[in-house]
């Protein structure tokens, strides 16, 4: 009997959503976290009788045919990068994206990577970094004269000094954009890595080329919906208990045709 088999796939199907749903609403309040949502497939299947076979001598034909279908499988878990609410922090150096596009992080290996969390930091050196310590590229200094940091929508960098001198600009914030944004690989630490399905990464100034702008003292928060999230973790629940009944319901016919012999 196939449905015993059909059935546990879908239960896996529902457990692997059941996760991925947890993982959203454990990151309710994780800065520039993205939702995913899992997708799903059919399996293969089974052709007992061939739709458009022949079904006699005059010609006639078979209209839909018999298939058996053998359950379901994880197709993907799909990213969905919309923009998150931008929740005032009153800390200079928070920065938010409003629009497209990833800081750009460098790695203690070399790597770049990416990431729509603009909570950064001054490490010793005066060096703008996350909250790891990971330099915020391209690199930018703030001497240690500073009385304040101005950070513009285009993503220049200005200081003031106690000297009562001109703002002086010390750098640009740049951004990275993406063709396929869910192609990128989530590696942890809010960070991303360009992989193959995202295509390679295309840099500018902040509020040009369809980059989006910078917004200084604010950060962007997750785009997680408690209210979504709950409903699809109610739904799958019910998926899985119907598949659940569904494997009682085979054990009893199998067992009842047991008792026949």
């Amino acid at each position: 009997m196939q449905a015993l088999n059909i059935a546990a796939t879908g239960m896996l199907a529902q457990e692997l959503n059941v996760e991925v749903i947890s993982n959203n609403i454990a990151n309710m309040r994780t800065t520039g976290f993205k939702r995913q949502r899992a997708e799903f497939e059919d399996l293969l299947y089974q052709t007992l009788e061939q739709v458009g076979s022949s079904s006699s001598d005059s010609g006639t034909v078979v209209p839909s045919g018999i298939q058996i279908g053998l359950g379901v499988k994880t197709g993907a878990t799909y990213r969905i990068m919309s923009q998150g609410n931008l929740v005032n922090t009153e800390k200079p150096l928070d920065v938010a994206i409003r629009g497209a596009g990833f800081f750009q992080i460098s790695l203690p290996d070399g790597r770049t990577a990416y990431t729509r969390d603009g909570a950064f930091e001054i490490n010793a050196d005066g060096t703008i970094v996350n909250q790891e310590g990971y330099t915020v590229e391209p690199a930018i200094s703030i001497p240690d004269n500073a009385t304040s940091v101005s950070i513009s929508t285009d993503g220049q960098v200005e200081i003031a000094t106690s000297d009562g001198a001109a703002p002086t600009v010390v750098g640009q914030l740049e951004l990275a954009r993406f063709i396929n944004n869910a192609g990128l690989e989530a590696i942890g630490e809010n960070l991303y890595l360009e992989t193959t399905a995202s295509g390679g990464p295309t840099t500018g100034t902040p509020n040009t080329d369809g980059i989006g702008s910078l917004l200084q003292r604010f950060l962007e928060q997750s785009n997680v919906n408690a209210v979504s999230e709950i409903s699809e973790l109610i739904m799958a629940q019910r998926a899985y208990e119907m598949n659940s009944k569904v494997i009682s319901s085979a054990d009893e016919m199998m067992q009842a045709t047991a008792n026949l012999g």
